[in-house]
Protein backbone atom coordinates (compact mmCIF):
# COMPACT_ATOMS: atom_id res chain seq x y z
CA UNK A 1 0.00 0.00 0.00
CA UNK A 2 1.09 3.49 -0.37
CA UNK A 3 2.83 5.84 1.95
CA UNK A 4 0.84 8.30 4.26
CA UNK A 5 2.10 11.42 2.44
CA UNK A 6 0.96 14.76 4.13
CA UNK A 7 1.13 16.33 0.75
CA UNK A 8 -1.45 14.47 -0.62
CA UNK A 9 -3.65 14.36 2.24
CA UNK A 10 -7.18 14.48 0.82
CA UNK A 11 -9.23 16.16 3.34
CA UNK A 12 -10.78 19.36 3.20
CA UNK A 13 -12.40 20.90 6.42
CA UNK A 14 -13.12 24.30 5.15
CA UNK A 15 -16.34 26.14 6.00
CA UNK A 16 -19.03 25.51 2.39
CA UNK A 17 -15.83 23.30 1.17
CA UNK A 18 -16.40 20.33 -0.72
CA UNK A 19 -15.11 17.43 0.79
CA UNK A 20 -13.34 14.70 -1.88
CA UNK A 21 -16.05 12.12 -1.45
CA UNK A 22 -19.47 13.65 -1.54
CA UNK A 23 -20.78 11.00 0.57
CA UNK A 24 -24.60 10.08 2.14
CA UNK A 25 -25.92 12.50 -0.02
CA UNK A 26 -27.36 10.64 -2.98
CA UNK A 27 -31.02 10.62 -1.85
CA UNK A 28 -31.21 14.84 -1.85
CA UNK A 29 -29.34 14.91 -5.48
CA UNK A 30 -31.64 12.44 -6.79
CA UNK A 31 -34.64 14.32 -5.65
CA UNK A 32 -33.36 17.63 -6.89
CA UNK A 33 -32.73 15.94 -10.64
CA UNK A 34 -36.40 15.10 -10.52
CA UNK A 35 -37.68 18.64 -9.65
CA UNK A 36 -35.29 20.30 -12.27
CA UNK A 37 -37.11 17.82 -14.51
CA UNK A 38 -40.57 18.59 -13.29
CA UNK A 39 -39.89 22.16 -13.82
CA UNK A 40 -38.35 21.82 -16.96
CA UNK A 41 -41.40 20.23 -18.04
CA UNK A 42 -44.12 22.71 -16.79
CA UNK A 43 -44.83 20.22 -13.95
CA UNK A 44 -45.78 21.33 -10.54
CA UNK A 45 -43.42 21.40 -8.30
CA UNK A 46 -42.55 23.12 -5.18
CA UNK A 47 -38.84 25.14 -4.17
CA UNK A 48 -36.53 23.16 -2.01
CA UNK A 49 -35.45 24.22 1.76
CA UNK A 50 -32.71 22.62 3.53
CA UNK A 51 -32.02 22.43 7.03
CA UNK A 52 -29.94 21.45 9.63
CA UNK A 53 -27.37 22.55 12.58
CA UNK A 54 -23.78 23.98 11.59
CA UNK A 55 -20.86 21.72 10.55
CA UNK A 56 -23.52 18.79 8.35
CA UNK A 57 -22.72 20.30 5.15
CA UNK A 58 -25.73 22.66 3.77
CA UNK A 59 -23.80 25.15 2.44
CA UNK A 60 -21.36 22.07 0.07
CA UNK A 61 -24.50 20.63 -0.59
CA UNK A 62 -26.57 24.12 -1.83
CA UNK A 63 -23.26 24.42 -4.23
CA UNK A 64 -23.41 20.53 -5.41
CA UNK A 65 -27.52 21.49 -6.06
CA UNK A 66 -26.32 24.43 -7.82
CA UNK A 67 -23.95 22.55 -9.76
CA UNK A 68 -26.61 20.00 -11.24
CA UNK A 69 -28.72 22.95 -12.04
CA UNK A 70 -25.62 24.59 -14.40
CA UNK A 71 -25.83 21.08 -15.80
CA UNK A 72 -28.71 20.83 -16.75
CA UNK A 73 -28.15 24.11 -18.82
CA UNK A 74 -30.47 26.49 -15.99
CA UNK A 75 -29.82 30.07 -15.44
CA UNK A 76 -28.57 30.13 -11.56
CA UNK A 77 -27.48 32.71 -8.71
CA UNK A 78 -26.68 32.46 -5.44
CA UNK A 79 -26.57 34.57 -2.17
CA UNK A 80 -26.06 34.54 1.13
CA UNK A 81 -28.61 36.11 3.29
CA UNK A 82 -27.47 38.48 5.94
CA UNK A 83 -29.11 40.39 9.11
CA UNK A 84 -30.16 43.63 8.46
CA UNK A 85 -29.45 43.81 4.66
CA UNK A 86 -32.14 44.16 2.23
CA UNK A 87 -32.74 40.83 -0.21
CA UNK A 88 -33.55 43.58 -2.69
CA UNK A 89 -29.95 44.23 -3.90
CA UNK A 90 -28.47 40.85 -3.84
CA UNK A 91 -31.60 39.34 -5.33
CA UNK A 92 -31.02 41.49 -8.26
CA UNK A 93 -27.15 40.33 -8.73
CA UNK A 94 -27.74 36.43 -8.18
CA UNK A 95 -30.70 37.37 -10.70
CA UNK A 96 -28.69 38.89 -12.74
CA UNK A 97 -25.98 36.47 -13.05
CA UNK A 98 -29.30 33.58 -13.62
CA UNK A 99 -29.78 35.75 -16.83
CA UNK A 100 -26.69 36.14 -18.42
CA UNK A 101 -26.34 32.01 -18.73
CA UNK A 102 -29.48 32.17 -19.99
CA UNK A 103 -29.04 34.78 -22.52
CA UNK A 104 -26.58 33.64 -25.24
CA UNK A 105 -29.44 30.72 -26.00
CA UNK A 106 -32.65 33.33 -26.20
CA UNK A 107 -33.55 33.84 -30.16
CA UNK A 108 -34.59 37.52 -28.96
CA UNK A 109 -32.34 40.00 -27.68
CA UNK A 110 -35.04 42.31 -27.45
CA UNK A 111 -36.66 40.19 -24.78
CA UNK A 112 -33.45 40.23 -22.91
CA UNK A 113 -33.23 43.55 -22.70
CA UNK A 114 -36.37 44.03 -21.68
CA UNK A 115 -36.19 42.10 -18.49
CA UNK A 116 -32.28 43.67 -17.77
CA UNK A 117 -34.54 46.78 -17.87
CA UNK A 118 -36.92 45.48 -15.28
CA UNK A 119 -34.48 44.05 -13.35
CA UNK A 120 -32.53 47.35 -13.39
CA UNK A 121 -35.72 49.32 -11.85
CA UNK A 122 -35.85 46.26 -9.50
CA UNK A 123 -32.39 47.02 -7.95
CA UNK A 124 -32.53 50.60 -8.10
CA UNK A 125 -34.97 50.57 -5.62
CA UNK A 126 -32.67 49.48 -3.09
CA UNK A 127 -31.37 53.39 -3.17
CA UNK A 128 -32.74 55.08 -0.11
CA UNK A 129 -34.91 57.71 -1.10
CA UNK A 130 -33.77 60.78 -1.69
CA UNK A 131 -30.11 60.06 -1.99
CA UNK A 132 -27.85 61.97 -4.20
CA UNK A 133 -26.63 60.56 -7.41
CA UNK A 134 -22.89 60.48 -6.29
CA UNK A 135 -24.18 58.44 -3.39
CA UNK A 136 -26.47 55.95 -5.55
CA UNK A 137 -25.87 52.28 -6.25
CA UNK A 138 -25.82 51.14 -9.58
CA UNK A 139 -26.31 47.84 -11.26
CA UNK A 140 -23.87 46.86 -13.75
CA UNK A 141 -26.79 46.79 -16.36
CA UNK A 142 -26.03 48.15 -19.16
CA UNK A 143 -29.86 48.93 -20.40
CA UNK A 144 -32.24 52.05 -19.03
CA UNK A 145 -34.36 50.82 -16.34
CA UNK A 146 -38.14 49.94 -16.81
CA UNK A 147 -40.86 52.02 -15.99
CA UNK A 148 -44.10 50.80 -14.37
CA UNK A 149 -42.94 46.99 -13.54
CA UNK A 150 -41.07 45.61 -10.05
CA UNK A 151 -40.18 49.12 -9.07
CA UNK A 152 -43.12 50.06 -6.75
CA UNK A 153 -40.86 49.99 -3.33
CA UNK A 154 -43.12 47.55 -2.24
CA UNK A 155 -40.61 44.29 -2.22
CA UNK A 156 -43.51 42.09 -2.32
CA UNK A 157 -45.17 43.20 -5.39
CA UNK A 158 -41.87 43.57 -6.93
CA UNK A 159 -40.24 40.32 -6.71
CA UNK A 160 -43.50 38.93 -7.80
CA UNK A 161 -43.07 40.90 -10.93
CA UNK A 162 -39.38 40.38 -11.23
CA UNK A 163 -39.94 36.45 -10.93
CA UNK A 164 -42.40 36.27 -12.98
CA UNK A 165 -40.59 37.95 -16.11
CA UNK A 166 -37.66 36.51 -15.79
CA UNK A 167 -39.75 33.00 -15.60
CA UNK A 168 -40.92 33.85 -18.84
CA UNK A 169 -37.39 33.97 -20.43
CA UNK A 170 -36.70 30.68 -18.58
CA UNK A 171 -39.67 29.04 -20.52
CA UNK A 172 -38.56 30.74 -23.81
CA UNK A 173 -35.06 28.92 -23.69
CA UNK A 174 -36.96 25.18 -22.57
CA UNK A 175 -35.17 25.52 -19.36
CA UNK A 176 -35.42 27.08 -15.82
CA UNK A 177 -33.94 29.77 -13.11
CA UNK A 178 -32.68 28.68 -9.85
CA UNK A 179 -31.97 31.01 -6.92
CA UNK A 180 -29.93 29.37 -3.92
CA UNK A 181 -30.08 31.82 -0.46
CA UNK A 182 -27.98 30.37 1.85
CA UNK A 183 -28.33 31.32 5.72
CA UNK A 184 -32.00 31.81 4.59
CA UNK A 185 -32.96 32.38 8.41
CA UNK A 186 -31.13 35.46 8.35
CA UNK A 187 -33.46 37.24 6.26
CA UNK A 188 -35.65 40.06 7.52
CA UNK A 189 -39.53 39.41 8.28
CA UNK A 190 -40.15 41.63 5.07
CA UNK A 191 -38.11 40.01 2.45
CA UNK A 192 -39.00 36.89 3.84
CA UNK A 193 -43.16 37.21 3.44
CA UNK A 194 -42.40 38.81 -0.02
CA UNK A 195 -40.27 35.68 -0.89
CA UNK A 196 -42.98 33.14 0.09
CA UNK A 197 -45.46 35.10 -1.73
CA UNK A 198 -43.22 35.38 -5.03
CA UNK A 199 -42.47 31.45 -4.92
CA UNK A 200 -46.26 31.07 -3.96
CA UNK A 201 -47.35 33.02 -7.60
CA UNK A 202 -44.48 31.15 -9.44
CA UNK A 203 -46.24 27.80 -8.34
CA UNK A 204 -49.52 28.51 -9.05
CA UNK A 205 -48.62 29.84 -12.93
CA UNK A 206 -46.23 26.78 -13.07
CA UNK A 207 -43.48 28.65 -14.04
CA UNK A 208 -39.76 27.41 -14.18
CA UNK A 209 -37.93 29.37 -11.77
CA UNK A 210 -37.50 27.75 -8.04
CA UNK A 211 -35.83 28.79 -5.16
CA UNK A 212 -33.38 26.49 -2.92
CA UNK A 213 -33.12 27.97 0.27
CA UNK A 214 -30.50 26.44 3.27
CA UNK A 215 -30.78 27.36 6.83
CA UNK A 216 -30.98 26.52 10.80
CA UNK A 217 -33.38 24.01 11.98
CA UNK A 218 -35.71 26.84 13.06
CA UNK A 219 -36.08 28.06 9.31
CA UNK A 220 -39.39 26.10 8.53
CA UNK A 221 -40.95 27.80 11.65
CA UNK A 222 -39.35 31.32 10.52
CA UNK A 223 -41.80 30.73 7.43
CA UNK A 224 -44.66 29.48 8.29
CA UNK A 225 -44.95 32.32 10.97
CA UNK A 226 -44.26 34.60 7.49
CA UNK A 227 -46.78 32.91 5.40
CA UNK A 228 -48.97 29.90 7.28
CA UNK A 229 -49.11 28.65 3.44
CA UNK A 230 -45.41 27.84 3.36
CA UNK A 231 -45.81 24.62 5.04
CA UNK A 232 -47.16 24.09 1.85
CA UNK A 233 -45.03 26.04 -0.36
CA UNK A 234 -41.86 24.24 0.58
CA UNK A 235 -40.70 20.64 0.16
CA UNK A 236 -38.37 20.56 3.34
CA UNK A 237 -35.07 18.42 3.82
CA UNK A 238 -33.09 17.86 7.34
CA UNK A 239 -29.88 17.13 6.30
CA UNK A 240 -28.10 15.55 9.25
CA UNK A 241 -25.01 13.88 10.38
CA UNK A 242 -24.16 10.84 8.53
CA UNK A 243 -24.88 7.31 9.14
CA UNK A 244 -22.10 5.37 9.73
CA UNK A 245 -21.54 4.01 6.28
CA UNK A 246 -21.40 7.31 4.61
CA UNK A 247 -18.93 8.54 6.92
CA UNK A 248 -16.85 5.77 6.32
CA UNK A 249 -17.35 6.54 2.92
CA UNK A 250 -16.22 9.47 3.37
CA UNK A 251 -12.67 8.73 4.74
CA UNK A 252 -12.00 5.53 2.89
CA UNK A 253 -12.96 6.72 -0.83
CA UNK A 254 -10.45 9.00 -0.80
CA UNK A 255 -7.76 7.80 0.72
CA UNK A 256 -8.01 4.57 -1.72
CA UNK A 257 -7.52 6.98 -4.61
CA UNK A 258 -4.25 7.47 -2.71
CA UNK A 259 -3.18 4.28 -1.56
CA UNK A 260 -4.25 4.13 1.64
CA UNK A 261 -6.52 2.20 3.86
CA UNK A 262 -8.05 2.13 7.22
CA UNK A 263 -8.02 -0.24 9.55
CA UNK A 264 -11.44 -0.93 10.79
CA UNK A 265 -11.11 0.38 14.37
CA UNK A 266 -9.86 3.11 13.34
CA UNK A 267 -12.72 3.84 11.41
CA UNK A 268 -14.15 2.93 14.71
CA UNK A 269 -12.79 5.65 16.81
CA UNK A 270 -12.96 8.29 13.97
CA UNK A 271 -16.50 7.97 13.86
CA UNK A 272 -17.08 7.72 17.69
CA UNK A 273 -15.00 11.29 18.03
CA UNK A 274 -16.69 13.06 15.18
CA UNK A 275 -20.30 11.87 15.63
CA UNK A 276 -20.49 11.51 11.88
CA UNK A 277 -20.80 15.57 11.15
CA UNK A 278 -19.40 15.95 8.34
CA UNK A 279 -17.12 19.12 9.36
CA UNK A 280 -16.09 17.08 11.83
CA UNK A 281 -15.15 13.73 9.98
CA UNK A 282 -13.02 15.70 7.96
CA UNK A 283 -11.34 17.62 10.44
CA UNK A 284 -10.57 14.29 12.23
CA UNK A 285 -9.67 12.66 9.18
CA UNK A 286 -7.33 15.28 8.06
CA UNK A 287 -4.94 15.41 11.49
CA UNK A 288 -5.04 11.39 10.95
CA UNK A 289 -3.78 11.31 8.04
CA UNK A 290 -1.20 13.94 8.81
CA UNK A 291 0.09 12.06 11.91
CA UNK A 292 -0.05 7.97 10.44
CA UNK A 293 3.13 6.86 10.11
CA UNK A 294 1.98 4.04 7.29
CA UNK A 295 -1.31 2.09 5.77
CA UNK A 296 -2.95 1.12 7.24
CA UNK A 297 -4.13 3.70 9.21
CA UNK A 298 -4.26 2.41 12.80
CA UNK A 299 -6.51 3.13 16.28
CA UNK A 300 -2.97 4.45 18.03
CA UNK A 301 -2.61 7.18 15.14
CA UNK A 302 -6.30 8.39 15.50
CA UNK A 303 -5.50 8.69 19.38
CA UNK A 304 -2.23 11.06 18.56
CA UNK A 305 -4.46 12.77 15.84
CA UNK A 306 -7.40 13.43 18.09
CA UNK A 307 -5.58 16.63 19.91
CA UNK A 308 -4.68 18.17 17.10
CA UNK A 309 -8.03 17.94 15.39
CA UNK A 310 -9.69 19.10 18.78
CA UNK A 311 -7.64 21.91 18.81
CA UNK A 312 -8.14 23.31 15.22
CA UNK A 313 -11.87 22.82 16.12
CA UNK A 314 -12.01 24.76 18.95
CA UNK A 315 -9.97 27.60 17.50
CA UNK A 316 -11.74 27.87 14.12
CA UNK A 317 -15.16 26.14 15.08
CA UNK A 318 -16.47 26.78 18.18
CA UNK A 319 -13.78 29.59 19.46
CA UNK A 320 -14.47 31.97 16.93
CA UNK A 321 -18.42 31.31 17.42
CA UNK A 322 -17.49 32.01 21.00
CA UNK A 323 -15.76 34.59 20.67
CA UNK A 324 -18.59 36.49 19.34
CA UNK A 325 -20.95 36.23 22.44
CA UNK A 326 -20.74 39.29 24.67
CA UNK A 327 -20.14 38.06 28.54
CA UNK A 328 -23.62 37.52 29.74
CA UNK A 329 -24.36 35.45 26.28
CA UNK A 330 -21.42 33.34 27.32
CA UNK A 331 -22.74 33.16 30.55
CA UNK A 332 -26.65 31.98 29.42
CA UNK A 333 -24.65 29.75 26.94
CA UNK A 334 -22.54 28.20 29.50
CA UNK A 335 -25.55 27.22 31.55
CA UNK A 336 -27.38 25.81 28.92
CA UNK A 337 -24.52 23.32 28.24
CA UNK A 338 -23.88 22.55 31.88
CA UNK A 339 -27.59 21.34 32.27
CA UNK A 340 -27.03 19.14 29.69
CA UNK A 341 -29.94 17.86 27.64
CA UNK A 342 -29.45 15.64 24.95
CA UNK A 343 -30.75 18.50 22.67
CA UNK A 344 -33.84 21.61 23.35
CA UNK A 345 -33.12 23.27 27.06
CA UNK A 346 -36.53 24.48 28.41
CA UNK A 347 -35.56 28.51 28.74
CA UNK A 348 -37.47 28.21 32.48
CA UNK A 349 -34.51 25.47 33.94
CA UNK A 350 -31.89 28.35 32.22
CA UNK A 351 -33.42 30.93 34.23
CA UNK A 352 -33.64 29.09 37.37
CA UNK A 353 -30.00 27.99 37.39
CA UNK A 354 -28.95 31.10 37.08
CA UNK A 355 -31.77 32.58 39.71
CA UNK A 356 -33.03 35.53 37.32
CA UNK A 357 -36.46 36.26 35.51
CA UNK A 358 -37.00 34.48 32.06
CA UNK A 359 -38.10 38.15 31.05
CA UNK A 360 -34.44 39.19 32.39
CA UNK A 361 -32.76 36.66 29.99
CA UNK A 362 -34.37 37.56 26.62
CA UNK A 363 -32.19 40.25 25.26
CA UNK A 364 -29.31 37.80 25.68
CA UNK A 365 -31.57 34.64 24.38
CA UNK A 366 -32.81 36.85 21.50
CA UNK A 367 -29.13 38.09 20.35
CA UNK A 368 -28.18 34.71 20.17
CA UNK A 369 -30.64 33.48 18.18
CA UNK A 370 -29.87 36.73 16.15
CA UNK A 371 -26.42 35.38 16.16
CA UNK A 372 -27.03 32.23 14.87
CA UNK A 373 -25.75 30.63 17.90
CA UNK A 374 -28.57 29.18 19.69
CA UNK A 375 -32.07 28.58 18.23
CA UNK A 376 -35.92 28.10 19.35
CA UNK A 377 -37.36 24.91 17.65
CA UNK A 378 -40.52 25.12 20.00
CA UNK A 379 -41.78 27.80 22.32
CA UNK A 380 -40.18 27.59 25.84
CA UNK A 381 -36.79 25.71 24.50
CA UNK A 382 -33.59 26.67 22.69
CA UNK A 383 -30.73 24.70 21.40
CA UNK A 384 -27.38 25.05 19.72
CA UNK A 385 -26.95 25.33 16.35
CA UNK A 386 -23.58 23.85 16.43
CA UNK A 387 -22.95 20.11 16.98
CA UNK A 388 -21.22 19.24 20.05
CA UNK A 389 -20.57 23.32 21.29
CA UNK A 390 -22.00 22.39 25.14
CA UNK A 391 -19.03 19.82 25.31
CA UNK A 392 -17.06 22.58 24.15
CA UNK A 393 -18.22 25.04 26.05
CA UNK A 394 -17.94 22.79 29.23
CA UNK A 395 -14.12 22.43 28.98
CA UNK A 396 -13.87 26.81 29.10
CA UNK A 397 -12.42 28.30 31.98
CA UNK A 398 -15.05 30.74 33.80
CA UNK A 399 -13.48 33.83 32.83
CA UNK A 400 -12.50 36.58 35.58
Amino acid sequence: MGSVDPIRNPYAPGAGQKPPELAGRNRELEMFDVVLERVARGRPERSLILTGLRGVGKTVLLNTLRSQAIGRLWGTGKIEARPDQSLRRPIAGALHMAIRELAPRHRAPDRIDELLGVLKAFALRANPPGAKLRDRWQPGIDVPAAEGRADSGDIEIDLVELFTDAAGIATDVGTGIALFIDEMQDLGAVDTSALCAACHELSQLGAPLIVVGAGLPHLPAILSASKSYSERLFRYQRIDRLERGAADQALTAPAEREGVEYDQKALDSLYEKSGGYPYFVQAYGKATWDNAPASPIAPGDVTVAAPEAEGELAVGFFGSRYDRATPAEREYMRTMANLEYDEAVPTAEVAKTLGRKASSLSPARDSLIKKGLIYSGERGTVAFTVPHFGRYLRTQPLEV
